[in-house]
């Protein structure tokens, strides 16, 4: 009996099971395969670990790593999945706009606007300088940042970011008030940094 491969796609974050040394990887290339037992894939796999590894699907033990839709939206992401690679996703959007995007659980129109304020206060833990690696890693889904950019160049994509970020939370506070839906309960755990904000918008009113 044939057996069942997993199916991968580029983008997609894995693990090694037989080699945790290795570390996370992220699939930077996927080739389908016809073999005599069926189909296969042949991968290329970016180990934070490791570098790049050449392995076989059907005899990989590889564990996907949870979450891993909820990565495409990543600098990293979007760079494996173009076919032209790092010069073909700058053909098609430079970094700084990568960089300044929110990601989609904070901005999807077709989500709940609760579940959309919920995780925009949610990207309030990122508080700048003090924790702009922790930023640059979950905003890029680069394992080191740095190996790509400059801390001057994560400094004003951060600051683009939460210029979104900010102007993101108005938008929608104020979609609630205009309709007349209560925030108060919902806002009132909010960060610090968000409720400073959402103060500097209703002064300017």
């Amino acid at each position: 009996m044939q057996k069942s491969v997993a199916i991968y796609t580029q983008g997609m974050h894995v693990r090694h099971r037989q080699r945790p040394e290795w570390g996370g990887g992220v699939v930077t290339r996927v080739e389908s395969l016809t073999r005599p037992g069926g189909r296969d894939q042949r991968l290329w796999i970016k180990f934070g670990s490791a570098g790049l590894k050449t392995l076989l699907a059907s005899s990989a033990d590889l564990e996907i790593g949870e979450g891993t839709g909820a990565a495409e939206h990543t600098f990293a992401a979007r760079e494996v999945a173009s076919e032209g690679g790092w010069l073909g996703e700058i053909a098609k959007k430079k970094p700084e706009q990568a960089m300044a995007e929110l990601p989609p659980s904070a901005t999807d129109p077709f989500l709940l606007p609760e579940r959309r304020l919920k995780n925009l206060l949610a990207l309030y833990r990122f508080d700048g300088s003090a924790k702009l690696i922790d930023w640059a890693v979950a905003q890029s889904g680069l394992d080191d940042p740095l190996s790509r950019f400059n801390r001057t160049e994560l400094e004003v994509f951060y600051k683009n970011w939460s210029l979104e970020r900010d102007l993101a939370l108005h938008r929608l506070v104020s979609e609630f008030r205009r309709r007349r839906e209560p925030i108060d309960a919902l806002i009132a755990d909010a960060p610090k940094a968000a409720l400073q904000v959402l103060q500097k918008f209703d002064r300017a009113r």
